[in-house]
Protein backbone atom coordinates (compact mmCIF):
# COMPACT_ATOMS: atom_id res chain seq x y z
CA UNK A 1 0.00 0.00 0.00
CA UNK A 2 1.46 3.17 -1.05
CA UNK A 3 2.16 5.97 1.84
CA UNK A 4 0.74 9.58 1.41
CA UNK A 5 4.21 11.04 0.85
CA UNK A 6 5.07 8.75 -2.51
CA UNK A 7 1.39 9.43 -3.55
CA UNK A 8 1.57 13.55 -2.82
CA UNK A 9 4.90 13.27 -5.14
CA UNK A 10 3.68 10.98 -7.56
CA UNK A 11 1.20 13.77 -8.06
CA UNK A 12 3.66 16.59 -7.85
CA UNK A 13 5.45 14.73 -10.42
CA UNK A 14 2.59 14.44 -12.79
CA UNK A 15 2.15 17.91 -12.28
CA UNK A 16 5.77 18.85 -13.52
CA UNK A 17 5.69 16.19 -16.66
CA UNK A 18 2.48 17.94 -18.06
CA UNK A 19 4.30 21.61 -17.43
CA UNK A 20 7.73 21.19 -18.66
CA UNK A 21 9.30 22.14 -21.62
CA UNK A 22 12.22 20.09 -21.35
CA UNK A 23 13.29 17.05 -18.24
CA UNK A 24 16.73 15.98 -18.37
CA UNK A 25 17.28 12.48 -16.70
CA UNK A 26 20.91 12.69 -15.20
CA UNK A 27 22.98 9.95 -13.23
CA UNK A 28 24.73 12.22 -10.54
CA UNK A 29 26.63 9.78 -9.02
CA UNK A 30 30.06 10.52 -7.89
CA UNK A 31 28.98 14.13 -7.04
CA UNK A 32 30.10 15.85 -3.37
CA UNK A 33 27.67 17.55 -1.51
CA UNK A 34 29.86 20.94 -2.34
CA UNK A 35 29.50 19.87 -6.40
CA UNK A 36 25.83 19.42 -5.84
CA UNK A 37 25.18 22.54 -4.28
CA UNK A 38 27.03 24.16 -7.05
CA UNK A 39 25.19 22.58 -9.88
CA UNK A 40 21.78 23.45 -7.90
CA UNK A 41 22.78 26.84 -7.60
CA UNK A 42 23.66 27.31 -11.75
CA UNK A 43 20.52 25.59 -12.39
CA UNK A 44 18.13 28.44 -9.77
CA UNK A 45 20.00 31.06 -11.46
CA UNK A 46 19.06 29.61 -14.99
CA UNK A 47 15.26 29.06 -14.00
CA UNK A 48 16.06 25.09 -14.11
CA UNK A 49 14.30 22.74 -10.85
CA UNK A 50 16.69 20.27 -10.27
CA UNK A 51 15.43 17.47 -8.15
CA UNK A 52 16.13 13.93 -7.03
CA UNK A 53 13.12 11.41 -6.99
CA UNK A 54 12.86 7.57 -7.08
CA UNK A 55 13.15 5.51 -10.19
CA UNK A 56 9.34 4.00 -9.24
CA UNK A 57 7.94 7.62 -8.88
CA UNK A 58 9.09 8.84 -11.88
CA UNK A 59 7.66 6.06 -13.72
CA UNK A 60 4.64 6.09 -12.73
CA UNK A 61 4.31 10.32 -12.93
CA UNK A 62 5.56 9.44 -16.53
CA UNK A 63 2.85 6.94 -17.29
CA UNK A 64 0.38 9.17 -16.04
CA UNK A 65 1.16 11.58 -18.76
CA UNK A 66 1.36 9.19 -21.59
CA UNK A 67 5.24 8.83 -21.53
CA UNK A 68 6.62 5.67 -22.04
CA UNK A 69 10.31 4.06 -23.30
CA UNK A 70 11.64 5.18 -19.52
CA UNK A 71 12.82 1.81 -18.63
CA UNK A 72 16.41 2.44 -19.54
CA UNK A 73 16.54 5.77 -18.54
CA UNK A 74 15.87 5.06 -14.82
CA UNK A 75 18.24 2.66 -13.99
CA UNK A 76 20.03 3.87 -11.00
CA UNK A 77 20.53 7.15 -9.60
CA UNK A 78 18.02 9.95 -11.07
CA UNK A 79 18.00 13.66 -10.67
CA UNK A 80 15.32 15.66 -13.11
CA UNK A 81 16.87 18.71 -14.51
CA UNK A 82 13.15 20.14 -15.48
CA UNK A 83 13.20 23.51 -17.41
CA UNK A 84 9.41 24.92 -17.77
CA UNK A 85 10.24 28.19 -19.99
CA UNK A 86 13.72 27.55 -22.37
CA UNK A 87 14.51 24.02 -23.09
CA UNK A 88 18.05 24.14 -23.76
CA UNK A 89 18.94 26.08 -20.36
CA UNK A 90 19.68 22.60 -18.58
CA UNK A 91 21.59 21.49 -21.91
CA UNK A 92 23.94 24.27 -21.73
CA UNK A 93 23.92 24.38 -17.91
CA UNK A 94 24.96 20.78 -17.86
CA UNK A 95 27.94 21.42 -20.55
CA UNK A 96 29.04 24.31 -18.89
CA UNK A 97 29.23 22.41 -15.69
CA UNK A 98 31.00 19.15 -16.89
CA UNK A 99 34.03 20.95 -18.44
CA UNK A 100 35.63 20.90 -15.43
CA UNK A 101 33.93 17.87 -13.95
CA UNK A 102 32.76 14.18 -15.30
CA UNK A 103 29.24 13.97 -13.83
CA UNK A 104 26.50 14.41 -14.12
CA UNK A 105 25.94 11.83 -16.73
CA UNK A 106 22.72 12.45 -18.87
CA UNK A 107 20.58 9.42 -19.42
CA UNK A 108 17.80 11.29 -21.44
CA UNK A 109 16.09 13.87 -22.81
CA UNK A 110 12.08 14.35 -22.53
CA UNK A 111 12.24 17.12 -25.04
CA UNK A 112 8.43 18.63 -26.31
CA UNK A 113 6.96 15.18 -25.75
CA UNK A 114 9.98 13.47 -27.26
CA UNK A 115 12.16 11.36 -26.22
CA UNK A 116 15.80 11.51 -26.75
CA UNK A 117 18.96 9.43 -25.88
CA UNK A 118 21.52 11.54 -23.32
CA UNK A 119 23.67 12.39 -25.93
CA UNK A 120 21.81 14.85 -27.58
CA UNK A 121 22.20 17.13 -24.72
CA UNK A 122 25.47 18.45 -26.28
CA UNK A 123 23.96 19.18 -29.44
CA UNK A 124 21.05 20.98 -27.70
CA UNK A 125 23.40 23.11 -25.88
CA UNK A 126 24.69 24.68 -28.75
CA UNK A 127 21.28 25.68 -30.04
CA UNK A 128 20.98 29.57 -29.17
CA UNK A 129 18.58 30.41 -26.32
CA UNK A 130 14.67 31.60 -27.30
CA UNK A 131 15.52 35.54 -26.41
CA UNK A 132 18.48 34.95 -28.89
CA UNK A 133 16.86 33.52 -31.32
CA UNK A 134 14.25 36.33 -30.91
CA UNK A 135 16.46 38.75 -31.88
CA UNK A 136 17.59 37.25 -34.69
CA UNK A 137 14.12 36.64 -36.08
CA UNK A 138 13.33 40.53 -35.58
CA UNK A 139 16.72 40.95 -37.09
CA UNK A 140 15.66 39.20 -40.17
CA UNK A 141 12.50 41.45 -40.30
CA UNK A 142 13.85 44.35 -39.67
CA UNK A 143 16.26 43.86 -42.58
CA UNK A 144 13.96 44.21 -45.34
CA UNK A 145 12.37 46.78 -43.72
CA UNK A 146 14.79 49.11 -43.52
CA UNK A 147 15.99 48.67 -46.95
CA UNK A 148 12.85 49.69 -48.09
CA UNK A 149 12.61 52.58 -46.31
CA UNK A 150 16.16 53.73 -47.56
CA UNK A 151 14.80 52.87 -51.23
CA UNK A 152 11.82 55.43 -50.56
CA UNK A 153 13.74 57.82 -49.03
CA UNK A 154 16.42 57.88 -52.02
CA UNK A 155 14.81 60.09 -54.24
CA UNK A 156 13.71 62.81 -51.51
CA UNK A 157 17.26 62.85 -50.83
CA UNK A 158 18.79 63.07 -54.09
CA UNK A 159 15.71 66.16 -54.57
CA UNK A 160 17.44 67.98 -51.58
CA UNK A 161 20.47 67.21 -52.69
CA UNK A 162 20.18 68.59 -56.17
CA UNK A 163 18.11 71.57 -54.52
CA UNK A 164 20.59 72.70 -52.38
CA UNK A 165 23.60 72.44 -55.05
CA UNK A 166 21.24 74.75 -57.02
CA UNK A 167 20.83 77.26 -53.93
CA UNK A 168 24.86 76.87 -53.53
CA UNK A 169 25.47 77.86 -56.99
CA UNK A 170 23.15 81.00 -57.09
CA UNK A 171 24.52 82.27 -53.88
Amino acid sequence: MPNQKNIEQVAELAEKFGKAAAIYFTDYQGLDVANITELRSKFYEGSVEYRVAKNTLIKIAAEQNNLTGLDEILAGPTALAISYDEPTAPARIIKEFTKKREKPNVKGILFDGELLPGEEFKRLADLPSKPELLSMLIGLLQSPMTKLVRTLQAPLSNTVQVLQSLKDKKS
